[in-house]
């Protein structure tokens, strides 16, 4: 039952001054808002103003927070207004300082924190969030916060921003998504010396106790919220999370964002990017720099499209060079390499030198995912500019700090023939009297329409073949004036576009390998798909059914004339004798 100041309160239902005079008395909260009323419009406008006021990052960030807590529609409004602005701020790159400064930040719960002294009761814990209908749940341990390292219950910021994204850029019910951090302790010494700090202070907990926790939690998801509900794994380190991806794909509706969002985007641009180079896929080298989850992912993909495309997976793998803080992944290598990359492993001689693996074995396509700012490096990319005549450089790891280079820096060593991708954004690049306008590879373009397209067709699974779906509708997306500023990816601003695109394809894939289980199945998906959606604008509370009478519009000339006008007014029929 809700009530009264209730509206006010809640910012699912709060709509500020924008309430109207009649819904303030219908609704009981006249006199608990100022006497002005403003439209949703004008209120857009303040706090847009509001924002710019702000020079920190950090302090744009905070207001964006606690305009959600106090208004969700409005905040989700903004965000749609102009994605390019609002992304960097609410997500990456200030998303990793507000994990780091979580302790400060901290005004109030958002999501679970379900710690590893409640193993045995995470039911219960589950039960203890007041919303049933759940449909999406962003979890992490907070070992792996982007490229920051162990922040543990620190990085809580990280699947309540993701979560945001969800609705900002998809229209994904915001009730719906659940924001969770499994709290193991931290292994952060820092952390655990900080008296700010708000988790565990205990150092992690790791082996069985904790494989058995996760067990229990994602069992427990699925017996509190039922067995659709999407389970997105978020910044687990790698020793978890390619190893925990893999013992639940097939028993659970899960992806690692990490794993598999990274993936997709990157290999959406680099389908994009073959549309300048005039290549296949098939006909490129691919080398990594950092062979962690991300890095197999991206390749595991790259594999799966040749094979699709008619090449033997054999020879596929031979195109592709991981190198890690060990040297090049080799067979030969003294130690072996790590068992979640060894397909990977080539028949070559070992190497540690980076340089020298990339001027021998000549890849025209170089991938960062290794967190090492400026490991790429003059020499490195004036060499990537000897071995193809346009050579593809991504430098992905997040934040902008961690970035193996800059896109100024890839476009001078290379004289302006790269193309270029980055996670966090770059501003424009001015090379040779021209500006180039750099892509940023962000998961955001992958995993809000995956998610609508298996929430709305009910999957119980998420195979990989999704995201390779998905990656090929964005490519689709990216228009020839974006490929001729040197962008290949298309605009953040027409997310909404493409997430509903990729929502569509995804369900369709979902009815066709028959692990959809929304029956029947909807004669138009994509109309289907768009009456489930958010809406962004405020919806009237009055009831229907209640009429408000107007005032006459006479002109008083007696007392008798008044009289007549409050009888009419309220509906009244007296006698009264003037």
């Amino acid at each position: 039952m809700v009530r009264g100041l209730d509206y006010i309160r809640d910012p699912r239902l709060n709509k500020g001054l924008a309430f109207t005079m009649e819904e303030r008395q219908a609704l009981g909260i006249q006199g608990l808002l100022a006497a002005d009323y403003r439209t949703q419009k004008e209120q857009l406008d303040f706090v847009r103003l509001s924002v710019e006021r702000y020079k920190d990052p950090l302090n744009k960030y905070i207001y964006l927070v606690e305009l959600q807590e106090r208004n969700e529609r409005l905040f989700y409004l903004l965000l749609s207004t102009d994605v390019e602005r609002y992304l960097p701020i609410i997500y990456t790159p200030t998303v990793g300082l507000a994990c780091q400064r979580f302790g400060l930040t901290y005004r109030r719960p958002r999501g679970l924190f379900v710690t590893i002294y409640d193993k045995g009761h995470v039911y219960e814990i589950l039960r203890n969030w007041p919303v049933q209908d759940i449909r999406a749940i962003v979890f992490t341990d907070g070992e792996r916060i982007l490229g920051l390292g162990d922040l543990g219950a620190y990085g809580m910021g990280i699947p309540v921003g993701k979560l945001a994204l969800y609705t900002a850029l998809a229209h994904i019910q915001p009730h719906q998504c659940l924001p969770i951090t499994l709290d193991c302790g931290t292994d952060n010494q820092t952390l655990l010396e900080d008296p700010l700090y708000l988790g565990l202070r205990q150092k992690r907990v790791r082996g069985k106790e904790y494989d058995d926790f996760i067990d229990e939690f994602m069992a427990a998801c699925i017996k509190r919220f039922g067995p659709n509900t999407l389970l997105q794994f978020e910044d687990f380190a790698l020793v978890n999370a390619t190893r925990l991806l893999n013992k639940y794909i097939d028993i659970y509706c899960t992806f690692n964002d990490d794993i598999q969002g990274t993936a997709s985007v990157a290999v959406a641009g680099l389908f994009a990017a073959n549309r300048i180079t005039k290549k296949k896929i098939r006909e490129n080298v691919f080398m990594f720099l950092g062979a962690g989850s991300a890095a197999t992912g991206i390749s595991h993909l790259l594999v799966m499209h040749m094979v699709d495309q008619g090449v033997k997976k054999e020879d596929a793998l031979k195109r592709i060079y991981l190198f890690d803080v060990n040297g090049l992944l080799t067979n030969k290598r003294q130690g072996g390499v790590p068992d979640h990359a060894k397909e990977y492993a080539q028949d070559v001689e070992p190497e540690k030198n980076f340089e020298k693996c990339v001027a021998t074995y000549k890849p025209t396509c170089l991938i960062g995912v290794s967190t090492v700012g400026g490991a790429f490096n003059e020499t490195i990319l004036k060499q990537m500019a000897q071995n193809t005549e346009r050579p593809i450089i991504f430098a992905l790891s997040n934040p902008t700090s961690n970035a193996e280079c800059t896109a100024q820096a890839a476009y001078d060593h290379t004289r302006g023939k790269c193309i270029f991708a980055s996670g966090s954004p770059f501003p424009p690049v001015k090379y040779d009297g021209k500006e180039y306008r750099t892509g940023q590879g962000n998961n955001a373009y992958i995993f809000p329409g995956v998610a609508l397209g298996v929430i709305e067709s009910r999957s119980i699974r998420i195979p990989d073949m999704m995201f390779l779906v998905a990656a090929r509708k964005l490519a689709d997306f990216v228009s020839e004036s974006d490929l001729n500023v040197g962008r290949i990816y298309p605009p953040l601003n027409d997310t909404m576009k493409f997430s509903l695109t990729i929502a569509v394809e995804i369900a369709n894939y979902a009815y066709d390998q028959g692990i959809a289980t929304m029956y029947p199945k909807p004669k138009d998906i994509k109309s289907y798909i768009q009456s489930r959606l958010y809406k962004l604008e405020y919806h009237s509370y009055l009831p229907k059914f209640y009429k408000y009478p107007k005032p006459p519009d006479v002109k008083i000339k007696s007392v008798e004339e008044v009289y007549k006008g409050i009888m009419l007014v309220l509906n009244l029929n007296w006698n009264i004798e003037f």
